[in-house]
């Protein structure tokens, strides 16, 4: 279910944004025209530069303003929204160290589970990039039958996130797998089995370049049905599970509004810089 912070976000502070543009757009223009003007009539060293550093200052102030104002509403939206139950228990519960750096998109997540160091990793670039309906498989729906789809999803349908989960074994490899969490599942797209565990992370070129030419095997989905039961119920073992599903884009969403407000007042920071 979407979040009151992302339907908020996605209406009052982006309309925002495009009222602003309007003025600031104008206030450029309107320092070329004039630029252009005192370039025809007047020697350019006597008056063009400083016509253009005294509006440039207006258009500074100007973005400075409208970003304290962006900034206080995202601040408002922080402070009255609590934090989400699925991402309180998740943490509470202690499972899996939750490794989240500032100004970074990726969060990982990291457990020791018996002799196995388990590795889950994932982005807000997933919530960046989706659109509800990109993943519809007939892009040609007619009108009548678009609404009725769109009707049918709800206010239910998140955004998938894609899990890159790494379990490795001392000098037995590791097992990747790919999976997308959303609606509450994790589903399973392909396992990878490397006999060196570091292609399972790809931290280099160079092993990413490896694990490209290892054998991926099938798809999950067409492995034999009770093959595909006990990979889940080997992966729900190790916390890889419902709870894991609903913690992942709630958690997103909640990082998403701290790196937005962090980048506003970057930019802000920076703007103001004399």
């Amino acid at each position: 279910m979407m979040s009151l912070r992302a339907v908020a976000r996605t209406a009052a502070p982006r309309a925002l944004r495009a009222v602003s543009a309007s003025p600031i757009t104008l206030g450029r223009a309107t320092v070329r025209a004039t630029s252009n003007v005192l370039r025809t009539q007047l020697p350019q060293k006597a008056f063009s530069t400083t016509v253009f550093r005294a509006s440039t200052t207006e258009i500074d102030a100007e973005l400075s303003e409208k970003l304290s104002t962006e900034i206080g509403y995202e601040q408002d939206i922080a402070s009255n929204e609590p934090i989400p139950a699925t991402v309180k228990d998740f943490l509470e519960n202690g499972q899996f160290e939750v490794v989240d750096t500032p100004g970074k998109e990726d969060v990982v997540l990291k457990r020791t589970f018996g002799n196995e160091q388990i590795t889950i990793s994932f982005s807000i670039a997933d919530l960046q990039n989706y659109e509800p309906g990109m993943f519809d498989e007939d892009p040609a729906l007619g009108d009548e039958e678009g609404a009725q789809n769109e009707e049918d999803m709800g206010d239910d349908g998140g955004a998938p996130v894609r899990l890159n989960i790494v379990i490795e074994k001392p000098s037995k490899g590791a097992l990747n797998i790919d999976a997308v969490a959303q609606d509450g599942s994790i589903v399973v797209d392909n396992m990878f089995y490397y006999h060196d565990a570091k292609l399972a992370h790809g931290a280099t070129a160079e092993t990413q370049h490896a694990s490209q030419a290892v054998y991926p095997g099938p798809p999950f989905g067409t492995l034999d049905e009770d093959l595909q039961v006990l990979m889940e119920r080997y992966l729900e073992d190790r916390g890889i599970n419902q709870t894991l599903a609903l913690f992942v884009p709630d958690y997103l969403d909640m990082k998403e509004q701290k790196e937005y407000l962090r980048w506003l007042n970057n930019l802000k920071g920076f703007v103001d810089a004399q």
